[in-house]
């Protein structure tokens, strides 16, 4: 459960209090037009005084939404940063994040350099929003942008003393849930801030309305946060190494889809829905596409593409039934199958976690085994999504002709309808409705042409077809 973070205060921060209580005061004793800027406070807005800063005075906020999930990219630093987050390097590391590409922060941010540049051509139009000890709780991208381009200062609205770090995080978040905001938070950073809300006591529906979104989605995100965090603890190796939560940006659709398959199958076959979540999720990892994860479905365990899939390396027998702890009762374990599809999906969690990972300790062999690893777990996915895509466009181009054949009746049944309501209102057109009627005929004519082909036994439906036709051609 991700909980809010007390930071203690940067250095020399009553020293820049003072400094910033006595621009404020002056802002507001200067006569004519004042700047101001909006804040949502607990259910009320606040309007604050807004002031010019110096860039080089103001802090990034160490617990920050934007960047929340990318601040475990590099484990050294982000313990670093915890220890002391107001010290250069640890700043750097915030501004380099701020910088990044949500899914992948090896790479810039695209967005980012649209911000800049849009920064370079158009200045600063909408102020930051600071701590009275000069961290910012609005603008952190905004400030690293306009130090890029060498800006000396940055306008901020100033937050009242009063404020603790719980106000701080409440307002980052109620100025990023606005409609007008500038840059979303990456998809698992909005995750991470619905779960520290959940944490302060709030409810699913007050959360929801706050993010936009229905009740069912927001237990929907969670369900998606807790089997992340799963499987990253279930990733780690025996030197700590595990997945991170920013591994899983981008997946956000595919795992929407997973948690749509997965609900829609648990209360009919339990079993059948941890298989093809585990997976699904392996498949995920290994960065196959939407419309491929798409084939791992029912029809997928029915061919037995399951069978095809490689096996772990080696698997515990499994108890019969697990014990729950303090009430004494037993409940069935988890069956062989799901085991198997664990077992092997932990296998190619672990080897994506060493192949990921950026701790120097992990030795150049052991890195290629798990490489090996994952190759051979992406060819094998490769080749049966491939079968099992093949298998459903066939199926699919079987049951086309009975499916708009089904589409031709329902029309017809409502034709019925439609006829009759027009001959009570004497409004039918039976000049055009003998027509319609005709091209009916030349349309079945064809049809039981087609029907007939290769079948020395046609069924019922089939044969009263070509009996109707034939009764017609011997007219």
């Amino acid at each position: 459960m991700t909980m809010m973070r007390e930071f203690p205060p940067p250095p020399r921060a009553a020293e820049f209090s003072e400094r910033v209580s006595k621009k404020v005061e002056e802002a507001r004793s200067a006569g004519g037009t004042r700047e101001t800027v909006t804040v949502d406070w607990n259910g009320q807005q606040a309007h604050v005084e807004v002031i010019d800063l110096p860039l080089d005075s103001l802090y990034y906020n160490p617990s920050t939404h934007r960047i929340r999930a990318q601040r475990s990219h590099n484990s050294v630093q982000d313990e670093a940063l915890e220890r002391d987050p107001w010290c250069a390097e640890s700043q750097d590391y915030l501004q380099f994040l701020l910088k990044a590409s949500p899914a992948n922060p090896d790479l810039r941010d695209k967005d980012f350099d649209t911000l800049r540049d849009s920064l370079k051509q158009f200045g600063q139009n909408d102020p930051g929003l600071v701590t009275r000890h000069g961290v910012l709780v609005n603008g952190n991208t905004r400030a690293a942008a306009l130090r890029e381009l060498g800006e000396q200062s940055m306008r901020v609205g100033v937050l009242p003393e009063s404020f603790t770090w719980a106000d701080v995080n409440a307002v980052e978040l109620a100025l990023q849930l606005r409609k007008d905001h500038r840059r979303d938070y990456s998809y698992i950073n909005r995750l991470l801030a619905m779960e520290e809300q959940a944490s302060l006591g709030r409810t699913p529906e007050q959360i929801a309305k706050d993010f936009r979104i229905q009740v069912r989605t927001y237990h929907q995100e969670r369900w998606i946060l807790s089997t992340i965090r799963e499987l990253n603890e279930r990733s780690r190796t025996g030197g700590g190494n595990g997945l991170r939560l920013v591994d899983w940006e981008g997946a956000q659709e595919r795992l929407k889809e997973l948690h749509r398959l997965y609900v829609k199958l648990e209360t009919v076959d339990r079993d059948k829905a941890e298989v093809l979540k585990e997976l699904r999720l392996a498949a995920i990892l290994l960065n196959f596409s939407k419309t491929d994860v798409r084939h791992i479905d029912e029809d997928f365990l029915k061919a037995g593409f399951d069978e095809q899939l490689p096996r772990a390396s080696s698997t515990a027998s499994q108890p019969q039934s697990v014990s729950v702890p303090g009430l004494g009762l037993e409940v069935p374990a988890a069956s062989s199958a799901v085991a198997e599809a664990r077992a092997m999906n932990d296998e190619i969690l672990r080897a994506a976690a060493v192949v990921r990972s950026k701790t120097p300790a992990i030795g150049d062999a052991q890195k290629a085994s798990a490489q090996e690893l994952v190759d051979r777990a992406e060819k094998s996915f490769d080749e049966v999504i491939e079968a099992a895509g093949r298998s459903s466009r066939l199926r699919k181009r079987k049951q086309l002709a009975p499916a708009r054949l089904a589409d031709a009746c329902a029309s017809i049944d409502q034709c019925v309808s439609d006829l009759v309501q027009a001959r009570t209102s004497r409004s039918l057109d039976e000049e055009q409705f003998d027509e319609a009627v005709v091209k009916l005929r030349a349309s079945l004519l064809k049809l039981a042409q087609q029907a007939g082909r290769g079948l020395p036994q046609p069924g019922e439906g089939v044969s009263w077809l070509l009996e109707a036709v034939s009764a017609e051609g011997s007219r």
